[in-house]
């Protein structure tokens, strides 16, 4: 052995994993794509710049400087959505010209991965503090748009072409599960709508929200302070006279399903010690994580083997998990989940300020927005320990993360 190799080696065996900590999390509020929603004419990358500028208000004691690097995702990575948006967005939040930035797409779980993947140089020590994140502008971007499915997709079988259409999936989950009745899908959505209701009462949901200014003609300023997708005082009679757009008699529609949304989240995150060091709240520590693919005909499901993948990392049984932040893409995705493990439709443990279904889901920024939920219940409830965020992709995967509440009387004892 050279006198070179081995100094790397000792290097490369001195080096310890680091513990990753959810230091904050803000999002927009959601707003319904489209001409008449309230970021009818906003840019997208302005959304995130918001995001940004509130993580360093709301923590005055981290220097611009020692952000280390912010990741952004999109998922349709063009116009005010393309050119490196996460570089792009940190020079226009004002940060220093010496913190870079990347983009990153994960479809639904774009943020998610933004997360995980900064994470995983926090871990390893590239990384002391990042900020990580997502935006969608689905008026600007339209679900689809400008895409170009290469041929082979069909022409060798590799995909069904029903597979590119989400909803479409979410009627095939329907028929491969066919306990799950359209009944109980709208029972699930009208009980999201009743959770994220009473948490807006309780005051849980604002405290993470960037207040949004925006402009439209004729109608002068207004200050968007709550998102506009939901729909509080939805009853299932309500839902039961909507029509099934993906199929003649279908179970999958507006109503239970998450809508068209723009948004953006901002997270950040950072090595325990440099959260100890700048004096920072710790208010989630990151367990395990795991990303999983099946079946793009059924990509609904894909929470269930990236769940199952991130608990046997972190030695849990889904009986340790004290609370879920599910995204709602579609009732059926959630319930499948539910349904293989063994989980009440009504468990309390489950989505408790609601979900995308009532809230929306702005794609690629959503992952941030089951985050900041999950930090929030932490506080909310020493009790718990673990708690999972986890959510379905397009194209047939699924992410799942486990998070470890630091208000546990067992915090960081025998770690997972």
């Amino acid at each position: 052995m050279s006198l070179a190799t081995g100094t790397a080696s000792t290097r490369s065996a001195a080096r310890a994993v680091r513990d990753v900590v959810f230091v904050d999390g803000v999002r927009t509020p959601f707003g319904r794509a489209g001409d008449k929603g309230i970021y009818a004419g906003m840019r997208a990358d302005d959304l995130v710049v918001k995001c940004i500028r509130d993580l360093l208000r709301r923590n005055p004691s981290l220097p611009p400087e020692r952000i280390d690097d912010v990741a952004i995702a999109a998922t349709t990575q063009t116009g005010d959505q393309g050119l490196t948006i996460g570089r792009t967005a940190a020079l226009l939040a004002g940060l220093p010209r010496t913190v870079p930035g990347f983009a990153i797409d994960r479809m639904c779980a774009g943020a998610m991965t933004a997360v995980t993947t900064t994470a995983s140089g926090i871990a390893f020590g590239a990384y002391d503090v990042v900020i990580a994140g997502g935006v969608e502008h689905m008026g600007n971007h339209p679900m689809g748009a400008d895409a170009d499915p290469n041929p082979r997709f069909q022409t060798e079988r590799i995909v069904d072409p029903a597979a590119l259409n989400m909803g479409v999936t979410a009627e095939n989950l329907h028929d491969r599960f066919p306990a799950i009745t359209k009944d109980r899908a709208d029972a699930y959505a009208v009980r999201s709508q009743e959770k994220l209701a009473d948490a807006y009462k309780a005051g849980q949901i604002q405290p993470d929200l960037v207040p949004v200014a925006g402009r439209k003609p004729g109608s002068g300023w207004t200050l968007n302070t709550v998102d506009e997708p939901p729909r509080p005082g939805t009853t299932v009679e309500d839902l039961a006279a909507l029509r099934t757009p993906f199929r003649p008699h279908g179970r999958v529609t507006a109503g239970n399903a998450a809508g068209l949304n723009d948004g953006a989240t901002a997270a950040l995150l950072a090595s325990a010690d440099a959260a100890a060091e700048l004096g920072l709240p710790v208010r989630m520590r990151l367990v395990a994580y795991a990303f999983a693919g099946v079946e793009p005909e059924v990509m609904g499901i894909g929470p269930v083997p990236a769940t199952e993948k991130a608990l046997r990392q972190a030695g849990l049984d889904i009986s340790d998990i004290g609370l879920f932040e599910i995204n709602e893409a579609f009732a059926v995705q959630v319930l499948s989940f539910l349904d293989h493990f063994g989980i009440d439709d009504d468990d309390a443990r489950v989505n408790r300020y609601g979900g995308a279904i009532a809230v929306g889901h702005p794609l690629a920024s959503s992952g941030v927005r089951l985050m900041n939920q999950l930090a929030r219940q932490f506080e909310e409830d020493p009790t718990v320990r673990y708690g999972m965020t986890t959510m379905c992709i397009g194209l047939g995967m699924g992410a799942t993360v486990i998070w470890e509440n630091p208000r546990h009387e067992h915090y960081g004892q025998d770690a997972a």
